[in-house]
């Protein structure tokens, strides 16, 4: 008897241990602020099958199921019975580049986490795009799976023609229609589809080239659907919902992209918004992240939940980017996670785990009255003012001061650079951008730099060199410190 007490002793001494070590590497790993490397999996055994999320028990926002078709009614998007309804979701990246995560495990995970919608974004052209040589076959079916995909977990989807690099929608304007046309034919019995026809312009483009386009490309979707919701977007890489709120389209059920990134949009943007808003323009935010402009870089959530707030104020519907594990801090799942559905906390990036908390409402949701956001004509003056133009030969150079932050002994600034080529075609191009006093590089991408004294020399990257006449290079960014960063003397 002694000894069975001894040996029960023992046992429960080395029960406890275990329990709370256990509880001490939860605390641990809970407290980190980047999730560790998951564990290497055993090959040889097969996972548990993730338990099927039920999409109604995880949110109030509305359903296809409940709620089926939308319309817009003054700014707001409504129900079939007219009620409010706000979209409140997710992007895919680019689809041909990560195509695994449209999948019916994922999608129905995150209408589990209370997304509502999913965006499939489909580039034009991009390298792999629709225009660009990229396989057409595979990204229609991918298109068509994501709205099955999506339709399946009781959620709306947009069907995105990406455009980026093209800038002006009407550089691929006969393939957009011919696109769209073939979708919305097939999808024409679904009730939860939405159309996003040109993602975000941008370079010289105008509100007037997108009303145009988008006055000949909206009739070739109301053919097959007539009553579809269509997003249209707006110049500046869908800033400029002001220019659509002085000039909106005449056709009906359409609204208008904002896109906004948190650390480098804040209040001169969201007054933007709040009074197109308030100007009677239905807005859509179709892409937005909690990092700077460039998808990458610091994340700012203070500022990302005023601006959600903002849109609740508003009613305005909202969509994250971005689906992937892409090493940038735009992406929601950890570059090092090879998962594509069956998401723990670990695999998700500090951008996925606020998505996820803000899905499920587990947020002190900020104070933010509409009063408080500004005069829209202020708001607009200043963002005119952050953009330098200027012309190197054949190139037209868009410069926009995009944010700039306190560092050790000064400040840091970012740029963003659009190169347009008005000359012949080329296979390469170089950028000499002027500042007031010295300057040192800090970052760039999409780009090779070099500094001397004042000037930052840009030639292309190897992927961005070939411009045709009329096209522009985008999504050039760089980070500059030094006594002349703070503008540049063009």
């Amino acid at each position: 008897m002694g000894s069975k007490k001894t040996f029960l002793a023992l046992l429960g001494v080395v029960l406890t241990l275990c329990i709370l070590s256990a509880c001490g590497g939860m605390q641990g790993q809970e407290g980190a602020s980047e999730p560790e490397p998951p564990a290497q999996e055993d090959v040889s055994q097969e996972e548990e099958p993730t338990p099927e999320a039920d999409p109604a028990s995880a949110t109030e926002l509305a359903r296809p199921s409940t709620a089926g078709a939308l319309r817009v009614e003054g700014t707001q998007l409504v129900d079939k019975d007219g009620n409010p309804v706000v979209l409140f979701g997710v992007s895919t990246h680019g689809l041909a580049w990560f195509p695994q995560y449209v999948n019916a495990d994922l999608f129905k995970e995150l209408s589990g986490w209370g997304a509502n919608v999913m965006r499939l974004a489909l580039y034009t052209d991009e390298y792999g795009g629709w225009c660009s040589g990229g396989d057409r076959d595979a990204l229609r079916a991918l298109v068509l799976d994501g709205v099955d995909y999506a339709s399946a977990a009781d959620q709306y989807v947009i069907v995105d023609w990406h455009i980026l690099s093209d800038n002006n929608p009407w550089v691929h304007a006969d393939d957009a229609k011919a696109f769209l046309a073939d979708v919305s034919a097939t999808l024409a019995d679904r009730d939860n589809v939405l159309y996003e026809i040109c993602n975000e312009p941008n370079g010289a483009t105008t509100w007037e080239d997108v009303r145009s386009y988008a006055e000949e490309v909206i009739p070739v979707v109301r053919a097959n659907d007539p009553d579809a919701v269509i997003i249209v977007g707006t110049p500046e890489w869908s800033q400029r919902v002001d220019q659509a709120a002085e000039n909106p389209l005449t056709e009906q059920n359409v609204m208008y992209a904002l896109h906004f990134y948190a650390a480098t949009h804040k209040d001169d943007l969201r007054n933007r918004m709040v009074a197109a808003v308030d100007a009677g323009l239905p807005v859509f935010v179709s892409e937005f992240g909690i990092c700077d402009a460039s998808g990458n870089g610091a994340i700012d959530e203070e500022q990302a939940d005023l601006w959600l707030a903002t849109m609740d104020e508003l009613g305005v519907s909202r969509v994250m980017w971005n689906l992937s594990n892409k090493n940038e801090s735009s992406a929601m799942i950890w570059s090092g996670s090879d998962k594509v559905s069956g998401l723990d906390d670990a695999d998700l990036s500090q951008a996925g785990r606020w998505l996820k908390a803000r899905l499920a409402g587990e947020w002190e949701t900020p104070e933010v009255t509409l009063s408080e956001q500004g005069a829209a004509t202020s708001a607009r003056d200043s963002a005119s003012a952050a953009v330098v133009t200027f012309a190197q030969g054949d190139l037209t150079v868009a410069a926009r001061l995009e944010n700039s932050w306190p560092v050790e002994g000064g400040t840091c600034y970012q740029y963003m650079l659009t190169v347009r080529n008005d000359g012949p075609a080329c296979d390469s191009w170089h950028v000499d951008v002027p500042f007031a006093g010295e300057v040192a590089l800090v970052d760039g991408w999409n780009g090779t730099y070099a500094v001397s004294g004042q000037t930052l020399s840009i030639d292309n990257a190897s992927y961005n060199g070939h411009l045709d006449a009329g096209q522009s290079a985008t999504d050039i960014g760089f980070q500059v410190s030094g006594p002349g960063a703070g503008g540049i003397a063009a």
